[in-house]
């Protein structure tokens, strides 16, 4: 039987008796109702994953025992999507979803001209992140950052492959026409697309223009389609 997968961002890398924090104690103990002795899988969300067991169960915490450790590297190339914050937050919560369970390596959430919504709640998103990771059995917690202004974002350095998804009907390459082999940064608008000045300035800082198919897409499922090539085409 496969063991149960928990989230622990204090895990130590060698073998140790180990204190579970109180949502992985509530999740394992009290909802679980894991007992002394059983086993668990625990990663720090950096590449470790760790089988531990249940040493001691007490009313309000409970120490595992951690039996072996496993390191696994990053995977690489490095995914990057940049992507507008949306107006319903439920929407953006869905896309950092399911971009999470696609194994993509960063999220920016992007500030644009026309970007509804300023208001970012790192901690709710980083809850969302988790779960993902976790049900989705990976051990890499994907790098979230706190909201970038767009012009920022253009200028970063540690990617090769810049593209931009945007509907104004100009030459674009079709995304599904990459293959990704170098750290690549997607960028993704808002409702409203980027302005003219955007694509603009992207163009300067040498991003493509691709498209994702033949009709429009709301932001978020840009944002998934995108992450789909991109973990896909590697």
């Amino acid at each position: 039987m496969q063991l149960t997968l928990f989230y622990e961002a204090d895990l130590p890398d060698y073998v140790a008796l180990h204190t579970l924090s109180n949502d992985t104690f509530k999740h394992a103990v009290q909802v679980l109702r894991l007992q002394k002795g059983d086993a668990l899988h625990i990663t720090n969300g950096k590449g470790l994953l760790c089988r531990a067991v249940l040493n001691t169960v007490e009313k309000k915490q409970a120490i595992v025992q951690i039996e072996s450790i496993q390191f696994f590297p990053v995977s690489t190339p490095k995914t990057c999507i940049a992507i507008s914050l949306l107006k319903n937050a439920s929407r953006l919560e869905w896309f950092i979803e399911k971009a999470t369970e696609l194994g993509i390596s960063a999220i920016i959430p992007l500030l644009c001209n026309r970007t509804e919504k300023q208001h970012f709640r790192y901690d709710r998103i980083k809850t969302i992140l988790v779960s993902a990771m976790l049900q989705s059995k990976q051990v890499w917690l994907p790098e979230l950052f706190l909201p970038m202004q767009f012009s920022e974002v253009t200028t970063l350095k540690n990617y090769t492959t810049k593209l931009i998804a945007h509907c104004i009907e100009n030459e674009k390459i079709a995304i599904n026409n990459f293959h990704f082999t170098e750290n690549t940064l997607m960028l993704i608008g808002p409702e409203g697309d980027f302005t003219e000045e955007e694509i603009v300035l992207a163009e300067k800082n040498e991003f493509i223009a691709v498209k994702l198919g033949n009709k429009r897409l709301r932001t978020e499922t840009a944002g998934v389609a995108a992450a789909v090539m991109l973990s896909l085409n590697k």
